[in-house]
Parts: structure tokens; C-alpha cells; sequence
């Protein structure tokens, strides 16, 4: 099948044809058919198999069938969990929507209040954004939803897992009664809470779900390393020897290791940045745009903090730990091999985490092939102990980008040793200003000795 097949509009078509694109995904080829004719839908995808462009081709011909209010109220609106994926879908949106007279907004925290409010009084066609900056505009009543013709909730799964579904249930509310309007939901799994949330909001929602076996696509050469915790770093830093990644992620499940990691990866000669979600969101899309331009070799992040971070050319994903959530094993390893490309995923399977390991394996319906570690594979750590402070390490800006230190996290110049702030010397109190009294000896500004009182 051809895109030319699914009967898009010219205009949406020609901007498929811009960005290269002829033929359609699994998940496209199945769900965009229905999208078009109006069917609700609920589709299992992971992160890379192309579920954005499907449900935003679906969303953009809605548009094209109707004009804005006179209010200037939404007609579409797409729920992220994270900031970073409502920013992404919205430049995707930008560049589907070429040839359309349509406005886009993101509505999210950590992005300016007063703009997406000017934006949303001046009117807007396509609304993106998170549940909770969504439901403070709603009930300031600056964003209005109920002219709403299609809905988007996207990365279902981990609206759960955040605790965003019961202000997915609260924007529901506000929108048109389902039937009315269009409804599409995309998770990674079709879960039964899932599914129960698309069935409470969607009219008849057609399910359509991509085979187990091809939640891993072919492309990623995956392999599980049995390893002591005492020795994952030093086989990590083997691995990275080894095979030279040009661009990888490496997934931690605790912030703690996450950190530690990035700083020892550092004074061993690797460039790494941590990704921490306790980050101001300004730094956090610096690190985001440098990862995306090829100025970070290594980012090492969590689950919760890479969350909608959409970066191509992803030669190999490290998972640190086996995730605690099988679903993050989809979604970790679906960083890599993306658009048609291959792929290398190593899991450092330790005493802590194996446990994991069998409903992951569950969950992909395979086993993960086993490597064997020699000896040649462990590599002697160089660094030497970590420290926390009170600030997060996180290496940024990397030497390449701070003219060879790294001393913005006041961690590291080149040496390793950590930077010594000085001491500011704090003025002594002496007595009294000026002469220092009759009889004596005192200096101006106070540092005289007191003068004693006579005796009588």
C-alpha cells in the first residue's frame, strides 16, 4: 500500500511527499483508513512506528471539513503526558498542516503563561498540550472546548502511570459528547485500564493492535547480559569501548543512578549528560536540542525524564537496569532503529532487577538472546568516588560546548576534583565609629577598642 491509496487531500498528501514518506507504517496502514472515515479509534504503538502522523492526518482532515468558530474556540485538541512530546506532535502538526491555513498552540507548562494565553484569546484551529496547563486554562474559561470536533490522547498508558486520568476525565467533560465528536487514543499496550478509558469517552472505539512479536521491530539486535551490580559499570564502559556508539541512551530507573552515572561516564573520557526531570525546563530543552543536533554522544536519563524526547539516529540504547515496568522496555529500546534503520539494545541484567526479566520477556512474547562476558569485556573504572551535592550533576554543557570544562554544575573542570567555592572574608565588628572615644586609639570605620569608662 501507497500513501496515494488512502485517499488523503491533495494538500495533505503533497506535505507527506515533502518529508519523503511513500509508504505507510503497519500502524498507518491499519489505522488511517478508519481515522479518515471518522471511526473512532484505539491503537497500539510504540514510540517511532509513526502513530503521530496517523492520528494527526486524521485530525488535520477533520479540520479541512469545517471553519473556524467566530469565537475563535478549537476545533482539535491532542493530550500529551510531557511537555517535550506536546512540543514534538505540534512541529510535526506544523509540518503535516504545510499547505493548510491553519494555527497550531501548545499549551504546557514550563513555556510562558502569557503567550499561550494571548495565543488562545487570538483563536486558534489545533490545540496541543498537557492535562494540567490544559484544565487551568478550561476553568479560567480562556480555552474553550466545546466546539471540539477531534480528540487525540496519546501515550494512554503513561497517563495512568503519571496520574493525569483524572484530568483527562475532567477535560472530557468540558468537550462534546462522544459520537459528536471524533475520539483517538494511541498506547503502547491495550491494557484493560486502557481500555476502559477509551470505551467511557469513545463511541464505539475499533481496536486496532500491531502483533506482539512486532512490539520489537526486526531492525534492533537486542542482547541481556547477566552481570553483579558491583560490575555493570565496568562492563558498560567494555561495551562503549567496544562498539563506539555514535549516538546512545543510556536508561536508568532511579534519579540517584542516573546522576552517578553521567559523572562517572564523564571522568572516564565519555561525553554524557544526565536528563533529570527536577531540571528547569530551559535547560532541559538545551540538553533536548543538543542530543537532537549530534552535540551528545551519551544521555543518560529515566523513564519519567525522556518521555516524549523524539531524537533520530539513535545508534544503541544501554538499559543500566532491567525497567520495572515491561512497558518501558518497549518503549526504551523503540529509540533506536527508528524510520527504517537498525538498531543495537544491551540490557545489564544485575542481582537487583532480574526479577523483571520474565514479564518483559512476557510482554514481547521472545526470549532476549544472552551474551557472555570475557574478561576483555569489563574495562577498570577511572574514576574516582562520587559525591552528591546539593546541585544536580548532570555534565551540561559538555567540553565540546564549554570550550573543555564542565564547570556550570561546579562539578568538574578537567582534573575531576570538584570546584572549591571561596570563601567571601566577612568584615570583623570592632566598636564604635569615627575617633573610638576620648582617650583613645580607635581607627575610622570602627575597628577601635572601646573605651572603658573612668573609675571614680
Amino acid at each position: 500500500m501507497k500513501f496515494d491509496e488512502l485517499n488523503l487531500p491533495e494538500q495533505l498528501l503533497q506535505a507527506v511527499r515533502d518529508l519523503g514518506f511513500e509508504t505507510p507504517t503497519p500502524i498507518q496502514a491499519k489505522a488511517l483508513p478508519l481515522v479518515l472515515k471518522g471511526k473512532d479509534v484505539a491503537g497500539q504503538a510504540q514510540t517511532g512506528t509513526g502513530k503521530t502522523a496517523c492520528f494527526l492526518l486524521g485530525v488535520l482532515n477533520n479540520l479541512m471539513d469545517s471553519e473556524r468558530p467566530e469565537d475563535g474556540s478549537p476545533r482539535a485538541i491532542c493530550i500529551a503526558p510531557t511537555r517535550e512530546l506536546a512540543i514534538q506532535i505540534a512541529a510535526d502538526a506544523e509540518q503535516l498542516s504545510t499547505y493548510l491555513d491553519l494555527d497550531i498552540t501548545v499549551v504546557c507548562g514550563g513555556l510562558s503563561w502569557t503567550d499561550q494565553d494571548k495565543k488562545l484569546k487570538a483563536g486558534t484551529d489545533l490545540i496541543v498540550g498537557t492535562p494540567g496547563r490544559l484544565l487551568d486554562f478550561d476553568r479560567r474559561r480562556i480555552l474553550k472546548l466545546r466546539k471540539i470536533q477531534a480528540v487525540v490522547v496519546d501515550e494512554a498508558d503513561r497517563m495512568f502511570d503519571m496520574g493525569f486520568i483524572q484530568d483527562i476525565n475532567a477535560l472530557f467533560r468540558y468537550m462534546p459528547r462522544k459520537g459528536v465528536r471524533q475520539s483517538m487514543m494511541f498506547s503502547a499496550t491495550l491494557s484493560d485500564q486502557v481500555m476502559r478509558l477509551a470505551r467511557r469517552h469513545m463511541q464505539d472505539p475499533v481496536e486496532v493492535k500491531i502483533e506482539a512479536e512486532n512490539l520489537v521491530v526486526d531492525e534492533i539486535d537486542q542482547e541481556l547480559f547477566h552481570v553483579g551490580n558491583f560490575e555493570k559499570l565496568e562492563l558498560l564502559l567494555g561495551l562503549l569501548q567496544k562498539e563506539q556508539p555514535q549516538r546512545a541512551m543510556v536508561f536508568v530507573n532511579r534519579k540517584v543512578d542516573g546522576e552517578r552515572l553521567a559523572w562517572k561516564l564523564n571522568h572516564n573520557g565519555y561525553e554524557a549528560v544526565y536528563l533529570s526531570g527536577d531540571l528547569p525546563q530551559r535547560k532541559r530543552l538545551k540538553i533536548i536540542e543538543a542530543m537532537k543536533a549530534g552535540q551528545i554522544s551519551i544521555l543518560v536519563a529515566t523513564d519519567v525524564a525522556s518521555r516524549g524526547i523524539h531524537v533520530d539516529d539513535v545508534t544503541h540504547v544501554f538499559n543500566w537496569d532491567v525497567p520495572q515496568d515491561p512497558e518501558d522496555y518497549v518503549h526504551r529500546i523503540g529509540r533506536t532503529a527508528r524510520a527504517g534503520n537498525t538498531g543495537r539494545a544491551v540490557t545489564l541484567a544485575c542481582e537487583e532487577t532480574v526479577r523483571g526479566l520474565i514479564a518483559v520477556e512476557e510482554l514481547i512474547e521472545q526470549k532476549i538472546p544472552v551474551g557472555f562476558a570475557e574478561d576483555e569485556h569489563f574495562v577498570p573504572d577511572r574514576a574516582g568516588r562520587f559525591h552528591r551535592t546539593r546541585q544536580v550533576y548532570t555534565g551540561w554543557p559538555p567540553p565540546s560546548l564549554a570550550g573543555g570544562s564542565r564547570s556550570k554544575d561546579g562539578e568538574v573542570p578537567s582534573g575531576g576534583e570538584p570546584k572549591k567555592k571561596r570563601r567571601r572574608r566577612r568584615r570583623r565588628r570592632g566598636g564604635e565609629g569615627g575617633e573610638g572615644g576620648e582617650g583613645g586609639e580607635g581607627k575610622a570605620g570602627g575597628g577601635g577598642r572601646p573605651q572603658t569608662p573612668p573609675t571614680s
